[in-house]
């Protein structure tokens, strides 16, 4: 299938526009663009994950990728990758909401992408680092450049819409997991993963920081965070654990022995720590974290009702410290 044809707007030359809906688009570089003003905050987290996913070498390695593809197995799949076989037919529409450079959907769907139609969409041009990673990797999908609250579709039009880590990137998380939950079939499947509320330092200490590099550009912003990266990789160095005797429910911390560089991440501050991973890498995803300025966080019970409002029913509800990953089922006779 070709989502050209889906949205019946046929042959374009490069540089050319057409008009979907209320909104317009021009080819370039063989992919549709949406031709849009986006509020501040949203046009600055475009320019940074534009930003960030253009660094190729600093999560491209085969450590990074096996960890997320890992990660993501745990919490969407409950470890059991041979769930997707059984949620995704061949042929099977597939958004991916929010692609990025595909870092997410090419590990996610990589077995079955070449039976499945597959749409990546982005508001960044990182959707054109995607289209070089899904060629080099041999596999089939399709990409629009647009932001997800003014996708081109009308109704339900998916059997399956993934989201990792975006919706909280939006003007309103609340309204985009609502708005992108419309173009879901019934009875598909909406897979998302948003942030978690942490502890008051924790939250204070990063809206901070933010907010503390939110006038430099990119660049600068990635060059000012390397000494809290440093910092984090010097407290994953020491391998040392402290003994919490009793919980600090104030703080939210709770009692136990922990390693001082996990205790200083989920409570002070975000320093990410791997010991196997450069400090480029490391950086990367500190600055995916501190730079974008839409960066929600949400509690369980406010993901909970708008999923209920959105006519998903809740499959499955993995909540970690970092966040909450969601598989949902959109529910039969559902106009939402």
């Amino acid at each position: 299938m070709s989502w050209r044809e889906v949205l019946k707007i046929g042959e374009l030359k490069e540089g050319e526009s057409v008009r979907i809906g209320s909104h317009d688009y021009v080819l370039i570089r063989n992919i549709l663009r949406e031709k849009a003003i986006y509020s501040r905050s949203q046009s600055q987290t475009k320019d940074a994950f534009g930003f960030k996913w253009a660094r190729r070498d600093t999560y491209d390695s085969t450590a990074i990728l096996e960890n997320h593809r890992k990660w993501m197995v745990e919490r969407y799949l409950d470890g059991k990758p041979e769930l997707l076989d059984q949620w995704i037919a061949d042929g099977a529409t597939v958004l991916d909401a929010g692609c990025g450079s595909s870092y997410s959907g090419l590990l996610f769907f990589e077995r079955h992408l070449n039976r499945i139609d597959y749409l990546g969409v982005d508001i960044s041009e990182s959707i054109d680092v995607a289209v070089e990673r899904f060629r080099a990797a041999a596999k089939k999908g399709e990409f629009l450049q647009a932001d997800i609250m003014h996708l081109p579709f009308s109704g339900p039009t998916f059997d399956m819409i993934f989201s990792e880590g975006v919706l909280h990137h939006t003007d309103s998380t609340r309204e985009a997991l609502t708005h992108v939950a419309g173009f879901l079939k019934p009875g598909g499947r909406f897979l998302f993963y948003v942030y978690r509320k942490k502890g008051p330092i924790r939250e204070f200490s990063d809206d901070y920081i933010r907010n503390a590099i939110s006038e430099l550009d990119d660049p600068s912003a990635w060059e000012a965070l390397f000494p809290l990266t440093k910092l984090g990789k010097a407290l994953g160095d020491l391998n040392v654990k402290v003994n919490v005797t009793e919980s600090i429910p104030y703080l939210n911390i709770p009692a136990g022995e922990i390693d001082i560089q996990r205790l200083f991440y989920w409570h002070i501050c975000k320093a990410f720590y791997k010991p196997d991973w450069t400090l480029d890498e490391l950086n990367n995803f500190n600055f995916d974290w501190y730079r974008p300025q839409n960066c929600h966080r949400h509690t369980p019970e406010e993901i909970r009702a708008w999923c209920g409002d959105a006519g998903l029913t809740i499959e499955r509800f993995n909540e970690q410290e970092s966040g909450m990953t969601v598989v949902a089922i959109k529910s039969m006779g559902s106009s939402s």
